[in-house]
């Protein structure tokens, strides 16, 4: 609520005010989504490192996983930069989530009676609610499977990252689970570029084409970057780990 005239403004009143307005949750939605975004293309580039297969050294994925917990020491404690990255996605996801839901919730509330006409949809578009529900239970999936080892622990090694990926997508069950998942990614992405562009107000019609190409050549990079790894390990095409 707005300060009374001859009031201080009431601390955190406009963060209030963002969230309860339609325009402010769909600005937080772009902001969470584009750090969301940065955040998957750099996984995605990160998990590319598997083709570098295993050198004299160990598997090049090994080295990168271990550089990520010990990024900033010894300034900063080990895996330290590594929890403050989870607590912004964390953060951003919880945020994104609750908005997109909310706002959902809104526009099926503010429906006529009587339905409103039908407007031509890209597929990406209609299945952006249940495509996110879904990346959403994927994300506590790949967390409990790659990351603590809880669903395969007889097949998990901690902190051996080319071995548990070798192990995992020598079942055909978890790679059609995380290729779905890159399709499923690679839609959302799409849509969420392309409309982020619109909440920034930055769509226009001679530059509406070249956002929708970059939109679907990052997303499409994406899909086949995280499908690629399953697909490599379950086709024989990486060599064994040792």
């Amino acid at each position: 609520m707005p300060a009374e005239p001859g009031q201080a403004p009431v601390r955190g009143a406009w963060l209030r005010e963002v969230w309860r307005s339609s325009i402010g949750k769909k600005m937080i939605v772009a902001i969470t989504g584009a750090i969301m975004i940065a955040y998957v293309v750099g996984h995605v580039l990160g998990n590319l490192k598997a083709f570098q297969g295993v050198g004299p050294g160990g598997a090049a994925i090994d080295s990168y996983a271990e550089w990520l917990r010990t990024v900033g020491e010894p300034a900063v404690p080990r895996e330290g930069i590594l929890w403050l990255v989870r607590a912004v996605l964390l953060a951003s996801l919880v945020l994104h989530v609750t908005a997109v839901l909310q706002l959902n919730q809104r526009n099926r509330s503010a429906r006529p009676a009587g339905g409103v006409p039908r407007i031509q949809r890209s597929l990406a578009s209609r299945t952006m609610l249940v495509g996110g529900l879904f990346l959403l239970g994927f994300i506590v999936f790949h967390i409990l499977h790659l990351t603590t080892g809880t669903i395969d622990p007889s097949g998990f090694t901690e902190g051996a990252v080319y071995r548990n990926l070798d192990e995992a997508f020598s079942n055909p069950l978890f790679v059609a689970v995380y290729v779905a998942a890159a399709a499923a990614i690679g839609m959302h992405l799409y849509h969420a570029i392309w409309s982020s562009t619109q909440t920034a107000g930055w769509d226009k019609p001679n530059r509406n084409p070249t956002f929708r190409h970059a939109s679907k050549s990052v997303s499409v990079a994406v899909a086949i970057g995280f499908a690629a790894v399953p697909i490599a390990f379950w086709t024989g095409l990486m060599e064994a780990p040792r």
